[in-house]
């Protein structure tokens, strides 16, 4: 992987492109990419289209992608993205679009101020972006994501749920495409969300990593508490970097203090049916009523 182009010319994005592009992804057509560089979240939007190139082994493969100091709205520039990799695909060298962008969007870059970022760069092939938003939990993101978590865990979103509230430290793999795997990552974070006044200072915050490679593992070391994924099945074998380990629906864990909590009591299959059955109510009331205001975030909120 190659840092192509840039704009601002002169931030720091060693190892970027390995953010950009994950571990496998020369194994899918298409995907996205949420990731953690330094302060920043980053999305990137990948394509991979056979070529008739012997240089090129037969295939192109691009990833286009911004950062921002927060992750909260940048699922709103993904068709962007989509369609400026399938333009650098398609016409490699093109970058006016995206200097258009980046141009456009400087402009909600908030006042310099001290701590305040006033130029947020491109990833491997991007612009920037800022929308000086609140670093809270409260994210807006594309309709049916925790829909999608719920039904793809089933009841052990009661054991996840109990992990998160723990803070511990959630590793998730998954062969690529990783980009609805990110959106699990930001799921397990709204499970840890508590909004009971003064209980949330005293806990660490759970971070969000999203993508994760071997390269962020000294950075993983560092850290008492997150969630993250991986295309990566060497991380499996770096039990010191996780508490609980998630392989598909498989919930594993190497620490005796933390097995009871895998397995699901009388009480959690109770809470389960009750979330389910507040689901629905909520389905019910969007649907009759026009309800956009709730979400099913809320129903995890003590």
């Amino acid at each position: 992987n190659m840092l192509e182009w840039c704009l601002p010319k002169d931030m720091d994005l060693e190892g970027v492109e390995f953010k950009a592009i994950a571990s496998g992804s020369h194994r899918v057509t298409t995907d996205f990419i949420y990731f953690r560089k330094g302060c920043y979240f980053g999305l990137a939007c990948f394509a991979n289209m056979p070529v008739e190139s012997t240089v090129e082994r037969g295939a192109r493969m691009k990833s286009v992608g911004i950062l921002s100091p927060s992750y909260t709205l940048l699922y709103r520039y993904m068709s962007f993205l989509e369609h400026q990799v399938r333009l650098q695909l398609q016409s490699p060298g093109h970058y006016s679009p995206l200097e258009a962008f980046y141009e456009d969007k400087r402009a909600l870059l908030p006042p310099s101020g001290d701590g305040v970022v006033t130029a947020c760069p491109a990833n491997a092939w991007g612009a920037a972006i800022n929308h000086s938003m609140h670093p809270e939990m409260k994210i807006t993101h594309p309709a049916g994501c925790m829909s999608q978590f719920i039904r793809f865990f089933g009841e052990q979103i009661m054991v996840l749920w109990k992990l998160a509230l723990l803070r511990r430290r959630i590793l998730i793999f998954s062969p690529p495409p990783v980009g609805v795997v990110c959106y699990r990552v930001y799921c397990c974070c709204c499970l840890a969300n508590i909004s009971i006044p003064g209980i949330g200072v005293a806990v660490p915050e759970f971070r969000p990593f999203f993508y994760v490679n071997v390269a962020d593992i000294s950075a993983l070391e560092n850290e008492l508490s997150y969630v993250a994924c991986t295309t990566e099945k060497i991380f499996e074998e770096k039990k010191d970097l996780y508490d609980v380990y998630l392989d598909n629906q498989n919930v594993k864990t190497c620490r005796d203090g933390l097995k009871p909590l895998l397995r699901l009591s009388t009480a959690d299959r109770e809470k389960y049916r009750k979330l389910t059955e507040q689901r629905q109510m909520l389905l019910y009331s969007q649907e009759e009523n026009g309800d956009c205001v709730s979400s099913e975030e809320d129903l995890f909120i003590l």
